[in-house]
């Protein structure tokens, strides 16, 4: 109380002397330093309120200088015809430990979007999909979206692992309804990362969660957007790596500046090693690839970003309402009118944005003739009733079916299963106590969504059994990405990605790797082989594959037998494809890159 009269004391003097001053709206945000979210008029009445935050006890120096980092790689970026969608805000340093930063609209952190599917929302894949979703709820917004969302999180992933930025959790990424993804607060790079006790909190190399690779395959399982999104995150590396020069002399520059964290030549060294100039970039590209799947693979990075949910919790009102991450507004019974009643109609299996059923409600209100149809899945259900919970006391609830299946039941007696006791459920809750029944938490879950009215008045037919993932037995196919160059009687080949994999026999994923022989290769001694991917159907490898002493004129003899096989333990191998390419049919004076066919030895395929 004392500290705060004395800072009375000194508004009052400053409005004694100056007599009045305009003062923006001001709230503030739950971090540490606790920064002020200031929105100031315009000056232009017909222009929006600007937004800024203003910091004070963060040293604004270093953003200012890591987002002038980041704008010149963006240059680079664009000046190469790679435009990688970066959202770089303004940031002004006005004093010692003091400064403004622009506010960026329409975005919200990761954390709060993780948090809509609970405390634990950070260990699960779909909130970042179905908050896009939500907020483009039309197919060709979604896509939209999906597309900044990957170039943008490539560049991010980019950026953040050559300028060594740490300090990475969920409140300090955001993501904007368009899909762009962007980073704030650089209170930490070059390395030097936050420790508990001995320990990194920075584990992996870069920020890159399962819940972001959802969003790019479009469902759980790696699709061939991903390949997109490894490549665009290897040619923006390579891009960067040719500039390093430029880099580690503008950070030079700043060594007498008295910026902590860069103060001397041990700092630009961690830019130097994390660009590897040394490398080709073949060889950068295998290298950032494996960055990627040790990130995605990261359990260290979703523990961090959980810890921070619980540390955030504290600061979290008690009088703030559960949400449906799925609903983008609430609704409530006078906005609504009355339900009278729900019955769950039928299942639906769906493809999008992954296999799985929906399950279709009708909806009567007290108006005659108003009945609508909704779509929920039983994930949405649940969400429904674990926030119902945080209302509520149990026993004004109804309990909620098992998401547990014992053995392996067909998916289709499941859905069948849980139709009937998912029938049972809503019509408990609609004719429970009247403050569960008439809560703005059911209202808003029988509300229909863009999707429900884009689906109203159509039967959708499941699609036929060959049109989904199984094929018959022994079938192959697909496509293999390579990079093929010969250089100083070498000859290098760089399996790059492979899509559209046939399934096994039951049904299940292959684990494909590669294998190559140069043919004819009587003892062979040619084989080289990739490693192993794990249970897909589009696995990327970006691995180099070299063949030494081959003279020009006996390569133009030889021919390059590829096989995709799965690796079946203590079984024989499977063969998913294989394609015979023969070289003298190449021009390898140039890298060629290219698709290349799969198929099978009988089909000559090329």
């Amino acid at each position: 109380q004392g500290i705060l009269r004395e800072g009375l004391e000194d508004v009052a003097q400053f409005f004694k002397a100056h007599g009045s001053c305009p003062l923006p709206d001001c709230s503030y945000f739950n971090s540490n330093a606790v920064p002020l979210k200031l929105s100031f008029q315009n000056v232009d009445p017909l222009g929006e309120n600007i937004r800024v935050i203003f910091k004070c006890g963060d040293d604004l120096r270093q953003d200012m200088l890591t987002l002038q980092m980041i704008r010149i790689m963006n240059k680079i970026w664009v000046q190469e015809g790679l435009d990688m969608r970066m959202v770089i805000f303004r940031c002004f340093s006005t004093g010692r430990g003091r400064g403004m930063v622009e506010m960026i609209p329409n975005a919200e952190t990761l954390r709060k979007i993780q948090v809509e599917h609970g405390v634990t929302g950070s260990f699960k894949d779909r909130p970042l999909a179905d908050w896009l979703q939500k907020h483009n709820p039309e197919e060709d917004e979604y896509e939209k979206a999906v597309e900044n969302f990957i170039y943008s999180c490539a560049g991010c992933c980019v950026a953040t692992y050559v300028l060594g930025i740490c300090d990475r959790h969920n409140d300090n990424i955001m993501l904007k309804t368009t899909g762009h993804m962007f980073h704030i607060d650089f209170g930490r790079f070059l390395g030097h990362a936050q420790m508990f006790g001995n320990i990194k909190r920075d584990r992996a190399p870069f920020v890159f969660t399962s819940d972001m690779a959802y969003v790019i395959n479009g469902g759980d399982k790696p699709s061939s957007r991903f390949h997109d999104f490894v490549d665009l995150c290897c040619q923006a590396y390579n891009l960067i790596r040719k500039h390093t020069h430029l880099f580690l002399n503008l950070l030079g520059l700043m060594l007498s500046c008295g910026i902590p964290e860069l103060s001397d030549l041990e700092d630009l060294k961690y830019v130097y090693d994390a660009l590897r100039p040394q490398d080709s970039d073949a060889d950068a590209t295998t290298y950032f690839t494996r960055l990627i799947e040790s990130s995605l693979g990261s359990v260290a990075t979703k523990l961090n970003f959980f810890i921070h949910n619980l540390a955030q919790m504290k600061f979290t009102g008690s009088d703030a309402r559960p949400t449906l991450s799925f609903a983008p507004r609430t609704h409530t019974l006078k906005t609504s009118g009355r339900i009278r009643d729900v019955f769950l109609c039928r299942h639906e299996r769906v493809f999008n944005p992954s296999k799985g059923y929906t399950y279709v409600v009708k909806v009567q209100r007290d108006n005659p003739g108003e009945v609508t149809f909704v779509q929920r899945t039983f994930e949405e259900f649940q969400e429904l009733h674990n926030k119902l919970r945080l209302l509520f006391p149990s026993s004004l609830l109804p309990s909620f079916p098992s998401r547990f299946v014992i053995g392996r039941s067909r998916g289709e007696a499941v859905a069948e299963r849980r139709k009937e006791e998912l029938n049972g459920y809503i019509w408990h809750l609609i004719h429970a106590a009247p403050e569960v029944a008439e809560c703005d938490l059911i209202y808003t879950f029988f509300h229909p969504l863009p999707r429900d009215e884009k689906a109203a008045g159509t039967n959708p037919t499941p699609k036929p059994a060959d049109a989904t993932w199984a094929r018959s037995l022994g079938k192959v196919g697909g496509e293999v990405k390579l990079s093929i160059s010969y250089k100083n009687n070498k000859l290098f080949i760089m399996v790059m990605h492979i899509r559209g994999l046939p399934p096994l026999q039951d049904g299940n994923d292959p684990d494909p790797y590669v294998k190559t022989y140069l043919l004819p290769d009587p003892q062979k001694t040619t084989k080289r082989k990739t490693k192993v991917a794990r249970k897909t159907c589009n696995p990327t490898y970006n691995e180099m594959l070299v063949y030494d002493g081959i003279p020009r004129g006996d390569l133009e003899q030889r021919e390059l037998r590829l096989s995709v096989l799965s690796e079946e333990g203590f079984w024989e191998n499977i063969l998913l494809g294989e394609v015979g390419i023969r070289l003298r049919d190449l021009d390898l004076a140039q890298e060629k890159m290219g698709w290349f066919a799969l198929g099978s030895r009988g089909h000559g395929t090329l």
